[in-house]
């Protein structure tokens, strides 16, 4: 958790900085809502309400949501990527995700194409916020295959995933 700063932003708040920092880190480090926080808070005989939390969470945010994204583990480089296909309103969607070899999700992305160019968007995207990674698996897919060669990663496997 990162620890909350006596400054000038936390002036004129009835709690102290540490509690304010741990209902924000709380909310976005874990999947909880305001809510969740403030019964986490009322466990520990802290009665504080959600629209405070909000408050908070609006405020002191964007520091805490870029600490805990910079402190995250970087992704390894061996890649699985695959589709599935989702109905949406009676309609078919794909859904595309990339997971890293420790199971994390790196990205989803659902379009209502499965060609070259939804696979070339997708890698490209991924590859921007990542870069390449050592070894791509994929469920055989065409449209990975020509999306990746413009990209060339070290070593691409064709796999069942």
């Amino acid at each position: 958790m990162p620890r909350a700063q006596h400054s000038g932003a936390f002036k004129g708040h009835r709690f102290p900085p540490e509690i304010i920092g741990y209902a924000v880190w709380s909310y976005f480090r874990f999947p909880l809502s305001l809510r969740d926080v403030e019964d986490l808070f009322a466990a520990r005989g802290i009665i504080v309400s959600y629209e405070t939390i909000r408050k908070w969470v609006g405020k002191f945010g964007t520091r805490y949501a870029a600490s805990i994204r910079r402190d995250r583990p970087a992704p390894s480089d061996k890649w699985h990527l695959d589709e599935g296909v989702i109905p949406i309103g009676g309609r078919k969607f794909w859904l595309w995700r990339a997971i890293d070899s420790h199971g994390d999700v790196l990205d989803i992305l659902v379009q209502s194409r499965r060609n070259t160019r939804a696979a070339k968007r997708f890698s490209r995207k991924l590859f921007k916020q990542y870069g390449r990674p050592r070894v791509v698996i994929t469920d055989k897919l065409g449209s990975y295959s020509a999306a990746l060669k413009t990209w060339r990663p070290v070593s691409t496997t064709a796999g069942v995933a």
